[in-house]
């Protein structure tokens, strides 16, 4: 029988499970100093889901967890659109969230940068031509960058989100 003090008091053994992805790491450099230098140390987003069926939201909220901890690199989200930088639209742009992404929209801050999250965002995706749908973003205000895909890889958008950063960068 197992003694349940010896148990409790025993040194724990534990694995160091710190894996990190060289690629992510480089990526995240060039992140952090375009952050650094485009927007003064900080980068808020405000994510918008315009009708989609939550594949490109689950990756975007991968990009919070341990393994990307984007917030390492500078990029927070905002809960309101008065304090974001950038507003990550997701899914197709649907006839009854055509006046809140407007809304959304206007409430920020100038200069504001719109960036489409998945082939939805887009142009349309799937839903192009339903009834339902007016299509992609750029139907209701101007889009800076598309990042394709269904959906795309946390990776890929740490990357549109550096190209952002270097376009607003080239802008000033």
């Amino acid at each position: 029988m197992v003694n349940v003090l010896s148990c409790l008091l025993k040194r724990k053994v534990t694995a160091d499970v710190t894996v990190r992805d060289e690629e992510i790491e480089a990526l995240g450099r060039e992140i952090r100093r375009e952050v650094d230098a485009v927007f003064g140390g900080s980068l808020a987003i405000r994510e918008l889901d315009t009708g989609s069926d939550n594949s490109a939201e689950i990756e975007i909220n991968n990009l919070t967890n341990p393994y990307y901890d984007i917030e390492r690199f500078g990029i927070t989200f905002a809960a309101s659109p008065r304090h974001a930088d950038v507003l990550l639209v997701t899914g197709a742009v649907t006839h009854n969230m055509v006046a809140a992404a407007k809304k959304t929209y206007d409430a920020m801050p100038t200069p504001k940068f719109v960036v489409a999250v998945g082939d939805d965002a887009c142009n349309g995706g799937i839903f192009a031509g339903s009834y339902a749908v007016l299509g992609g973003a750029e139907k209701i205000f101007p889009v800076d960058l598309k990042i394709m895909g269904n959906p795309p890889a946390p990776k890929e958008i740490l990357a549109g989100l550096l190209a952002l950063m270097r376009q607003a960068g080239r802008g000033r």
